[in-house]
C-alpha cells in the first residue's frame, strides 16, 4: 500500500537521481520504436511468458512498465545495509518473544503489543526454530524529502520475487542498459535463495537437506511464483494432500523432508496439519517460521527503530514511517482530530482493503472512519501521510508521472544476509491513484542498481 500527502507537496521526482541514464534510455526508446510500440512490446513478451496473478475468477495479467526504476549504487549500497541491519534486529526480536520477552520486560516495547499482535503464536513457544525470517520483504517508500523509508515489514510469506525476475527479463529484452554503466544483475536469486533454504534446515539434517515448496495450488494469487521458483530452484512442488506423516518425519513421494518452503496462505501453526508434530519434533524446519508474523504487526512496526537500539547497540540506519497505537488514549484524541491529515489501516487489513488516506477522503467517509476507530482503536493504526515519489511511466503512449513504492528482498542464511539487488518496483498505473497493489491496478517495473 502507498499514499500520498495532497496537491500542495510535490513528489519526489525519481528521475533527479540520474538524469543522464534517463535520458539516455528514453532517447533511445523513442528512436527504436516509439513509446506506444515499445511498451506494447515488453507487455506482450510478459504475457507470452505466463506470468499471471491468479485467483477464483481466473488468470489476471501482470503489467509491466518499460521504463526501468533506476538507483544508483552507492545508494542502493546504504539501503541494503539498513535493511540488513533492520532483518536482524527483527529476526531477534521475534526469536525473543517466544523466549525470554527480555525486550518486554525492559519495558522496550509494551506487552500489550506483542500479546494482542494478530499472529502472535503463543503457542510456538518451545518449538525448535533455526531461522525465522529467511526470506523479508519489506516496502519502502521515498517521501518528498527524497529520504527512503520502510512503510511496513513483510515477514510471513512474501511474494514478488519471481515477479521482479520477469520484469527485469521482459525490460532488458527492449530497453539497453546504457554505456559505460553497470547493471547489478538478479538472475543468480534463485540459487541464493536455495541457499538460505537449505541453511535453514535443523541440526541434525543432512549435508543436502531435502527441501520442498509447499503450495494452495491455482488458488494462490502468486501460483506462478511459486511455480517458477521450484523450477528455478529444482526442487518438488507441493500441495499440502500430496505430503505424507510417518512419526515425527513429515514426507514426499516417500522421501523425508528436511524444509518446507511455505507459500500457502495458511499462516497460523494452528492451521500447519501434518507439519505440527515434525515440527515439535525438531525434525523439520518451515520457511518463513509460523509464528514469524509477530514482527510484520502493524503496531509492532513503530518498535522496530527501538528494536535496533535494544538487541544491536545501533542507531538504525534506515527509519520507519511513523506509525501511531491508537488503543492509547492520548495518540486516539490526537487521531481523532487529525484523522483528514492521516493514513489509517485496519491493523488486518492486507493489500490496501479498508485504508481511508485523510487528505483525500471526503467528509462522509472520515465522519464513518471516526465512529468505526473510536468503537474499536485496537483494530487500527495511523501513520503519517507519506507522499510517494513519482516515476515516469507509459500511459497510452505518452509518458507520465506515477506514484511507486519498492518492495526489496532480503535472504537470510546462517551467518550472512543478501539483499538481492533490485527488488520489485510497484507502479500505480491510474492517474491520481496512490495504491500500488496489483489488486487496485497497480503494475510493476523493473529495478536496475547501476554502477
Amino acid at each position: 500500500m502507498g499514499h500520498d500527502g495532497g496537491a500542495s507537496r510535490a513528489p519526489f521526482d525519481e528521475t533527479d537521481a540520474d538524469a543522464d541514464a534517463y535520458t539516455a534510455i528514453l532517447r533511445r526508446a523513442h528512436a527504436d520504436e516509439g513509446l506506444h510500440a515499445l511498451a506494447a512490446r515488453v507487455q506482450g513478451d510478459v504475457d507470452d511468458d505466463g506470468v499471471v496473478f491468479h485467483s477464483e475468477a481466473g488468470p489476471s495479467r501482470f503489467l509491466v512498465d518499460l521504463v526501468p526504476r533506476i538507483v544508483q549504487g552507492d545508494e542502493w549500497d546504504r539501503l541494503a545495509a539498513g535493511l540488513s541491519q533492520r532483518v536482524e534486529a527483527l529476526e531477534r526480536f521475534v526469536a525473543d518473544v517466544y523466549c525470554e520477552r527480555e525486550i518486554v520486560a525492559e519495558g522496550v516495547i509494551p506487552a500489550a503489543i506483542v500479546d494482542r499482535a494478530e499472529y502472535h503464536e503463543p503457542e510456538l513457544r518451545g518449538v525448535p526454530v533455526g531461522t525465522w525470517m529467511t526470506v523479508a520483504g519489506l516496502d519502502v517508500v521515498r517521501g518528498d524529502d527524497g529520504e527512503l523509508k520502510v512503510l511496513e515489514d513483510n515477514l510471513r510469506t512474501p511474494s514478488g520475487l519471481a515477479y521482479a525476475m520477469a520484469a527485469r527479463t521482459a525490460v532488458q529484452r527492449r530497453i539497453a542498459v546504457p554505456q559505460g554503466r553497470g547493471l547489478r544483475p538478479l538472475d543468480g536469486a534463485p540459487a541464493v535463495l536455495l541457499d538460505a533454504l537449505r541453511g535453514a534446515a535443523l541440526d541434525g539434517a543432512p549435508d543436502d537437506p531435502h527441501v520442498v515448496l509447499l503450495t494452495d495450488g491455482e488458488r494462490n494469487s502468486a501460483y506462478y511464483e511459486h511455480e517458477f521458483l521450484a523450477a528455478a530452484m529444482d526442487i518438488p512442488l507441493v500441495t499440502p494432500d500430496l505430503l505424507e506423516a510417518r512419526g515425527d518425519r513429515v514426507r514426499h513421494d516417500g522421501r523425508a523432508i528436511d524444509v518446507v518452503y511455505r507459500r500457502t496462505d495458511s499462516d497460523r501453526f494452528a492451521d500447519a496439519g501434518i507439519l505440527r508434530a515434525p515440527l515439535r519434533a525438531g525434525t523439520l524446519a518451515v520457511v518463513n517460521a509460523f509464528g514469524t508474523g509477530v514482527a510484520d504487526d502493524k503496531l509492532v512496526h513503530s518498535y522496530v527503530e527501538d528494536m535496533v537500539r535494544f538487541y544491536l547497540g545501533e542507531e538504525p540506519d534506515l527509519r520507519s514511517v511513523a506509525s501511531y497505537d491508537l488503543s492509547d488514549p492520548r495518540a486516539l484524541e490526537e487521531a481523532l482530530d487529525r484523522l483528514d491529515e492521516l493514513v489509517v489501516k485496519p491493523c488486518a487489513g492486507y493489500g490496501g482493503q479498508g485504508v481511508v488516506i485523510g487528505p483525500h477522503a471526503e467528509p462522509h467517509e472520515l465522519a464513518e472512519l471516526r465512529d468505526k476507530v473510536a468503537a474499536d482503536p485496537r483494530g487500527y493504526v495511523a501513520q503519517d501521510v507519506v507522499m510517494l515519489s513519482s516515476h515516469p511511466t507509459v500511459c497510452d503512449g505518452e509518458l507520465a508521472p506515477r506514484h511507486v513504492d519498492l518492495r526489496p528482498f532480503v535472504l537470510s542464511a546462517p551467518g550472512r544476509r543478501t539483499v538481492l539487488p533490485g527488488g520489485l518496483t510497484r507502479v500505480a498505473l491510474d492517474e491520481g491513484n496512490l495504491v500500488v497493489n496489483s489488486s487496485m491496478n497497480g503494475g510493476a517495473k523493473d529495478t536496475w542498481v547501476l554502477d
